[in-house]
């Protein structure tokens, strides 16, 4: 018997060892990385106006573009690791523990595995009734608290949900109903925060009842960074919106914004601009404000995205909506420019939403939630038991499915 609990110790003991390795290894690996990484303000505002000025000396017309455009994306690909993940072929493991009617639309709250032991938690808006296929949209969410649950986050979703689209509205790594993760102490959040996207993407893709041809992604702030990063590597995105991100200056300064070398190597520079370019030449908004890194977009970020878009004889497909008397945030102008423009390119309904000449669309329809009413998991017992526990465990298990496959892991 004594003999057995010293075996189950040294057990206990070993996971643990392997847990600290695996934690040194990932942060040690950051850190050799760490010369090129491009965070926060990495420039200053006049700075980055010279910088782009620079850049636009690489390519001068479409062929020379796209080789630019290879290697930044190939930069994203490589340095975010997201090449090392492998393709998941199957059916997704999905709950859907809640569903709830509302006026015009449907609300459902939903898990989708990301990968063994982690699921991606968020709300499913619908139309109600839903007509024929539907256009699918990504609603990823920025560095607020419990932002997926916030008013804004139901209004967009709602309204555009109403008007003929699927949303699917989900928890960044670390928020909400992601508690498994810490979002400030895990080191390769950009992949992470990528996969998750991806794996939204694909689940949208997955359903009968989605156009893929008509999915757009829109979100704010850190959301935005979700927005420009998932549609440059990723062509099955056909619209963009991203909110108070793209700066020249400004590159994050998050782990799941600029954690990993997606920016820079040795011999190689891009940024959120160039990025945000790759969407060329599939229809862009870029929504900024007077107050935060957006404010120079009409005469720094705009112009330079715009100059790519004339390469494809698309400058009709590049919209900048800037708001010079406003701050950070997704609020209701920001949001109706956003209605407008998806509802453009996506063909979407918005006469389905009230609207009035002198005060314009009209969001009173929508019932705003309470938080534990557009919880997955607010019934204990509907929680997998297999749901990782711990961060340390969320990044060992990520390392083992990057190094041995997915199926490596279950």
């Amino acid at each position: 018997m004594f003999t057995l609990k010293i075996r189950e110790i040294n057990k206990k003991a070993m996971k643990y060892l392997i847990l600290i390795l695996i934690s040194l290894f990932v942060f040690n690996n950051v850190g050799a990385q760490k010369d090129n990484l491009c965070q926060n303000r990495y420039w200053t505002e006049d700075e980055a106006n010279v910088v782009m000025k620079e850049m636009s000396l690489n390519w001068n017309d479409l062929d020379s573009w796209k080789n630019r455009k290879e290697a930044i994306r190939n930069q994203i690909i490589n340095g975010s690791e997201i090449n090392k993940m492998p393709k998941i072929e199957g059916e997704f493991k999905t709950i859907i523990s809640f569903s709830r009617k509302m006026d015009g639309y449907i609300v459902e709250n939903i898990a989708i595995e990301s990968y063994p032991g982690y699921f991606i938690t968020g709300n499913l808006y619908s139309p109600d009734p839903a007509k024929g296929k539907l256009a699918g949209i990504l609603s990823p969410h920025g560095h607020w608290v419990d932002r997926r649950f916030s008013e804004e986050v139901q209004k967009r979703c709602a309204t555009l949900a109403r008007s003929g689209a699927l949303v699917f509205a989900y928890d960044m790594i670390g928020y909400g109903e992601s508690t498994e993760i810490d979002h400030k102490n895990f080191p390769k959040g950009l992949l992470l925060q990528t996969w998750n996207s991806k794996r939204v993407l694909e689940y949208l893709l997955s359903r009968d009842d989605v156009d893929p041809n008509r999915i757009g992604i829109t979100g704010a702030s850190g959301g935005g960074t979700q927005t420009f990063l998932l549609t440059a590597i990723d062509k099955r995105i056909k619209v963009s919106a991203p909110v108070c991100m793209v700066s020249a200056h400004m590159f994050g300064g998050c782990y799941c914004e600029s954690g990993m070398p997606i920016h820079k190597n040795d011999n190689f520079q891009t940024n959120n601009v160039e990025i945000a370019a790759l969407t060329a030449p599939r229809p862009l908004l870029l929504v900024s404000n007077g107050h935060d890194w957006t404010r120079n977009t009409p005469s720094i970020e705009f112009p330079y995205i715009k100059k790519v878009y004339a390469l494809y004889n698309a400058e009709h497909k590049v919209v900048n909506v800037h708001l010079p008397s406003e701050k950070h945030d997704y609020g209701y102008n920001k949001r109706t420019a956003v209605y407008n423009f998806l509802s453009t390119h996506l063909k979407l309904d918005m006469d389905k939403i009230p609207y009035h000449v002198d005060l314009g669309y009209d969001e009173n329809f929508i019932n705003i939630l309470e938080k534990e009413d557009l919880m997955v998991f607010r019934n204990k017992k509907i929680k997998p038991s297999s749901i990782l526990k711990t961060n340390n465990e969320a990044i060992l298990r990520l390392e083992e499915i990057i190094k041995n496959g997915y199926h490596s892991a279950k």
